[in-house]
This record gives structure tokens, sequence and C-alpha cells, in this order.
């Protein structure tokens, strides 16, 4: 499975550098339960099956990677995070898969078997 996550952003003057970090940690644990076995949004009449996060596996404590967050000094005026963390952890996570594994993952969740 994923062992370390390494990210980087830039929210200009970073006011609360670990609140910074947690934002992007849970971000990222966000990403990575989109890429977990059993995942999968499905639909049935045209219709999302999944109404809430009880309806959707989040990544467990023993799924979840080690973090590196490197925040980009910047003396600019603060301008919040929002969710960079997520979308760029799956097609990151792919990347390695198919280097790794020579298969590529083409769909969520992932299949890694």
């Amino acid at each position: 499975m994923l062992h370390r996550v390494t990210g980087g952003v830039h929210c200009n003057l970073a006011v609360n550098p670990r609140g910074v970090e947690a934002q992007v940690q849970g971000a990222a644990v966000m990403g990575l339960s989109m890429c977990l076995p059993g995942a999968a949004i499905t639909l049935k009449d045209g219709e999302v099956q999944q109404s809430n996060f009880g309806d959707f596996t989040v990544a467990r404590i023993t799924d979840i990677p080690e973090f590196d967050v490197h925040i980009v000094p910047s003396a600019d005026a603060p301008t919040g995070m929002g969710e960079p963390g997520l979308p760029p952890l799956a097609p990151a996570f792919a990347n390695a898969i198919a280097s790794l594994t020579g298969k590529p993952q083409r769909q969520l969740p992932f299949n890694l078997a």
C-alpha cells in the first residue's frame, strides 16, 4: 500500500502552519479513500447510491501513509487553504503503481489484484 506522501502547498502566509498541514493531510486521506477497494460510487436508476460518509468507505488508520507537508514561505496576505491535497493524490498514486508494476490504473477505485 501507499507508505509515504510528500506534498507542497503555497497558501500565502500560513497563519497556523499545523492547521495547514492537517488540512493537506485530511484532503490526501480523502483522495486515498477514493482509490481503495470498496470505495466505488455506484448508480442505480441514474441516482448515486451513497448518500453520505456512512455509505462511503474512508481510509482507516491502518491505510494511512506517513506525510511530509512542505509550506512555501510567504509574507503575502493569508488567503485560506481549501482542499488542494485531494485532487493530486489519486493520479500520483496511480503513477507510482504503474511505475512499480507496469500496470496503469485507469479507474477508481484501483484494482490492485
